[in-house]
């Protein structure tokens, strides 16, 4: 690039966890940190985290929500066994965190469950509802995304057999022919394509009321993050993309994405729509922009929220950084 341009702290991409990954393909060494007096486990049932009510453990005293962190033998009362945890990390006092992952099915179960784990929500809303710290809402995102990717990867895609958790839940071994298999966090592009003094909004069909947003899309196999841009850009708008530069990335579980955001230099202003793409684009000026991002636009247009590297990207174009 040929200037740094400033990263807003907004944009979370980080637990505070130490993720020991020199040390959690010790089996033992796991096991040790599971039967740990000071372990602590958080919850997710049908992928919503459960929570309490208050500040969140980082102390932010403006959090309405944080995470539940239940002790081994609170769990264990609820016929849960530590074994089947995935372990997140050591946090900066050296606890040992980890996450269960349980079907809804079995929840209702019991009773004592059902009480227990009753206080749930999604996770895309607590992102957006701004009730919760950044930490905790980073801490949700890494385990979600841990424990949907071994929900989703129980078999082998070599053979077909049974996989079976290893290193603490960040590997997946086959018992049959031993195939191992990893994490994987799936690439998109987010982009704040502009002609200079304008950038580009498109509206999908998913998109609830006058909601609207940059242009983004997934990599495909043996593509740049720069023809990505340029393909997708296209594709959904009909605007030819030249130069283009990375700006900043942001972990997105939703389930298991990494949003790369870039700038590009559009080369063309004529919009062609697919119906398959978008419902509508339109080129924003800075001044309309900073009415969206208050939410004081005649149109009452909205746009990200906060914490995500969309409104992250649209800042620093009204503020003259893009």
């Amino acid at each position: 690039m040929d200037h740094l341009i400033p990263h807003y702290p907004s944009i979370r991409t980080s637990t505070a966890f130490a993720r020991m990954g020199h040390v959690r393909s010790d089996k033992g060494w796991v096991s040790k940190q599971r039967q740990s007096p000071r372990a602590v486990f958080m919850v997710f049932v049908d992928s919503e985290p459960v929570l309490s009510h208050g500040s969140s453990a980082a102390g932010d005293a403006t959090s309405r929500v944080a995470i539940e962190w239940f002790q081994a033998d609170e769990l264990e009362a609820l016929g849960l066994e530590s074994h089947e945890a995935f372990f997140l990390g050591n946090d900066t006092d050296d606890r040992p965190r980890f996450a269960f992952s349980l079907y809804g099915w079995f929840v209702n179960k019991s009773e004592l469950r059902r009480s227990a784990f009753e206080n749930r929500a999604n996770l895309r809303s607590l992102a957006i509802d701004g009730e919760m710290s950044p930490e905790d809402l980073s801490t949700i995102g890494q385990a979600k995304a841990l424990v949907h990717w071994n929900e989703t990867h129980q078999c082998c895609g070599k053979c077909g057999a049974k996989t079976k958790p290893r290193d603490g839940g960040w590997r997946r071994q086959c018992w049959s022919c031993q195939q191992n298999y990893f994490p994987r966090s799936d690439p998109a592009v987010i982009m704040l394509v502009t002609d200079g003094s304008r950038f580009i909004l498109g509206k999908e069909e998913r998109f609830q009321n006058r909601f609207m947003s940059i242009i983004a899309g997934f990599v495909e196999p043996g593509e740049s993050i720069e023809n990505a841009v340029r393909r997708e850009t296209m594709e959904e708008t009909g605007i030819e993309v030249g130069n283009v530069q990375y700006v900043a990335s942001q972990p997105w579980p939703f389930p298991h994405n990494i949003m790369i955001g870039c700038r590009g230099e559009a080369l063309t202003t004529e919009f062609q729509l697919h119906d398959s793409e978008l419902m509508e684009a339109r080129w924003v000026d800075r001044e309309e922009a900073k009415l969206m991002l208050a939410d004081k636009h005649p149109e009452e247009i909205r746009v990200p929220p906060p914490i995500s590297i969309a409104h992250m990207l649209i800042s620093q174009f009204v503020d003259g950084l893009l």
